[in-house]
């Protein structure tokens, strides 16, 4: 009669770590995310200043995959504060989704507190 307890119960417990892994890399996952956006962020951000400082008149090239575009320097500005916005909302969104999967996690960490 021990022995089918044991299974279940070595059973709930290898699934209880298969949920705890998965929600570490969940949180490990979001974490490099909000860095890369970090970084992504910043890029466009030294790059919209550095234009800035150019005359107004000025005409850049977009890398488009192979090739370049000709553009002015307000498209070029406008498409770096775009970048830096969508940046900076995607890093919102992680930030909240973040202390969610932590707090969803807790019982999985310390399953006696909610017996």
């Amino acid at each position: 009669m021990a022995a089918p307890v044991d299974l279940e119960l070595k059973k709930a417990f290898t699934e209880l770590q298969a949920k705890v892994i998965d929600t570490q890399q969940k949180v490990k996952l979001a974490d490099i995310q909000i860095e890369q956006l970090n970084r992504t962020k910043k890029h466009a951000h030294l790059t919209d200043t550095e234009i800035m400082t150019l005359v107004d008149e000025t005409n850049m090239y977009e890398g488009v995959g192979r090739m370049f575009i000709l553009q002015s320097k307000e498209v070029i500005h406008n498409q770096l504060l775009e970048k830096q916005k969508i940046a900076e909302e995607k890093i919102k969104e992680l930030e909240v989704t973040r202390p969610l999967l932590l707090l969803h996690s807790l019982p999985l960490f310390f399953p006696f507190l909610f017996l």
